[in-house]
């Protein structure tokens, strides 16, 4: 049985992660570690131990003391922070980690600066704004009439929203600085882009491509709620086969990484002529609804596993992983459904 610790167990991606690992044909051992007690409480764990934040000094010694405890063989972040630090300290972590290279997840953690990398290489994103958030903005609203303003870091589309003017551009930052602790040099402006959204699961090994599949977001989880109308957790998603998604996504990673080894998830979104552009990339870590791929059959949580234990792992599609048109359903409180085509089981009655 393999034993696996989980960090930010108590988060619906680690959650969702550990579903997957339940689903797959073999036995885990699963530890989970989170820094809210009540969090831990609902995860499918076999044993849950609080620990300090990532930039706690503390951490890592209180992270390796539960390692020996619990003879933890492999360590999977899912937090942004923690992924950072284990990548950038992975020498002093006492079991397996199977993540980018600390350049990597520096790189891609900072949106700007990845987005300015794959430009260099002419992989398609949304063109950004220079200098700062008002000049930007004015760059940007200038020849688009459109931008979206947003952290460079951060996830669930963290201080992004869409404007049409300079002023909103920059009261909009300047309230996250003035509430949230930000600061101007914090956020980045770019092209508002109109069409569908993407988002690519890959799992990569020594540079090749193991496996991946894309899905579109169709609706999110509150997304009436915010002000940009979108969260980047869907409520309703859909598997798609699109060679241009694929390959732009691809090529992505390649750009920040031609070494590239673990998970990579990659967003885009289609321009006004339906071309997908890559707005971020999340290196190290799984999206929040990897479980959909698994139900789908795909399980990329498992197959990781498998790689980060050293097992060659063969076969596997490099992408298209599962069929197209399968859509994944999910509500706070309401659990998830995988739902072919064709097979809703609503139905408008004829008067």
């Amino acid at each position: 049985m393999t034993r696996i610790l989980v960090t930010g167990a108590g988060g619906s991606a680690a959650s969702n992660f550990v579903h997957s690992l339940r689903s797959a044909p073999a036995e885990f051992h699963v530890v989970g570690t989170d820094s809210k007690r009540e969090h831990l409480e609902l995860t499918d764990l076999d044993a849950r131990y609080l620990l300090p934040r990532a930039d706690d000094p503390a951490y890592l010694h209180e992270l390796n003391a539960v390692v020996e405890h619990e003879r933890v063989e492999i360590v999977h972040p899912q937090p942004d922070p923690e992924v950072r630090l284990l990548s950038d300290r992975r020498a002093e972590v006492q079991a397996r980690v199977f993540l980018p290279a600390a350049e990597t997840i520096e790189l891609t953690q900072d949106k700007l600066a990845a987005t300015a990398r794959l430009d260099a290489v002419g992989v398609p994103v949304p063109e950004t704004g220079e200098g700062d958030v008002h000049d930007a903005a004015e760059q940007i609203l200038a020849k688009h009439g459109k931008a979206w303003v947003r952290a460079r870091q951060g996830a669930g589309a963290r201080a992004s929203l869409p404007v049409t003017t300079v002023h909103q551009a920059v009261s909009w930052a300047r309230y996250w600085v003035e509430t949230k602790g930000l600061t101007y040099d914090d956020f980045m402006v770019g092209q508002f882009l109109p069409g569908r959204e993407f988002a690519f699961q890959s799992l990569w090994k020594d540079g090749q491509l193991v496996t991946s599949q894309a899905r579109e977001r169709l609706e999110y989880l509150y997304g009436h709620l915010t002000p940009s109308g979108q969260t980047s957790t869907p409520s309703v998603a859909r598997t798609v086969h699109r060679d241009d998604v694929n390959e732009f996504a691809a090529a992505a990673v390649r750009a920040v990484d031609p070494s590239a080894d673990g998970v990579f998830c990659v967003d885009l979104k289609e321009d006004g002529e339906g071309q997908p552009r890559v707005t971020e990339i999340n290196a190290g870590r799984f999206f929040t609804t990897s479980n959909f791929l698994t139900e789908a059959g795909a399980n990329m949580p498992f197959t990781y596993v498998r790689l980060a234990l050293g097992e060659h792992v063969n076969g596997l599609p490099p992408f298209n992983a599962v069929e197209e048109g399968l859509y994944w359903v999910r509500m706070v409180d309401m659990g998830f459904k995988l739902v072919r085509e064709g097979e809703w089981r609503s139905r408008r009655l004829q008067t």
